[in-house]
């Protein structure tokens, strides 16, 4: 089974601004040429999954009128993590010992006060597992959170205790990664 796990396109807002949850817009011309390449790469009938938030959401729909075979459905359970009152902000103006006390306890600290790392790998494995059962290939229509989330679960890490365990790489907004699953 084949797993496409494929980033939004640049989203409006400005740059070092914490923004996962937040449902803002993405750049509608790199949404097109995201849909444009990846309806030239996937195969007919291969079912898409996206996140909730507009700028997967808009990437679905473009896609969809390229590739009309392509069903969709939504899956709330993509959707970036949740920093909670760290939404909206920028990056470095979040106090430092914040960070620290994420770190410290990097797998149940609610970092903002509303989601952990395990709380957020809990629902990503949720998706993971339903895919894996459906043994057919599948795209995840997402975020750079929730991909390398599917990552480490290829790999079979389903827990995460430490910060250093992140990944630190994702795909490029409107990119991609190809998993054998």
């Amino acid at each position: 089974m084949k797993l496409w796990l494929v980033r939004h396109a640049q989203p409006l807002i400005a740059p070092a601004v914490c923004y996962g949850a937040s449902d803002v817009a993405a750049d509608t011309q790199a949404t097109l040429q995201t849909a444009q390449a990846l309806a030239l790469t996937l195969p007919a009938g291969v079912a898409l999954v996206s996140s909730p938030l507009q700028r997967c959401e808009r990437l679905v729909h473009c896609l969809r009128g390229l590739r009309p075979d392509l069903a969709y459905k939504t899956d709330a359970r993509l959707a970036e993590m949740n920093f909670g009152c760290w939404e909206g902000q920028r990056w470095d103006a979040i106090p430092q010992a914040d960070y620290d006390a994420w770190v410290a306890d990097f797998g149940a600290h609610r970092f903002g006060g509303q989601e952990s790392v395990s709380e957020f790998m809990q629902r990503v494995a949720a998706v993971w597992d339903e895919t894996q059962r459906q043994r057919l290939d599948a795209v995840w229509i997402t975020h750079a959170g929730v991909i390398r989330a599917a990552s480490l679960l290829a790999q079979g890490v389903r827990q995460v205790t430490q910060a250093a365990q992140w990944p630190s790489d994702a795909p490029t907004f409107g990119g991609w990664r190809e998993l054998q699953v």
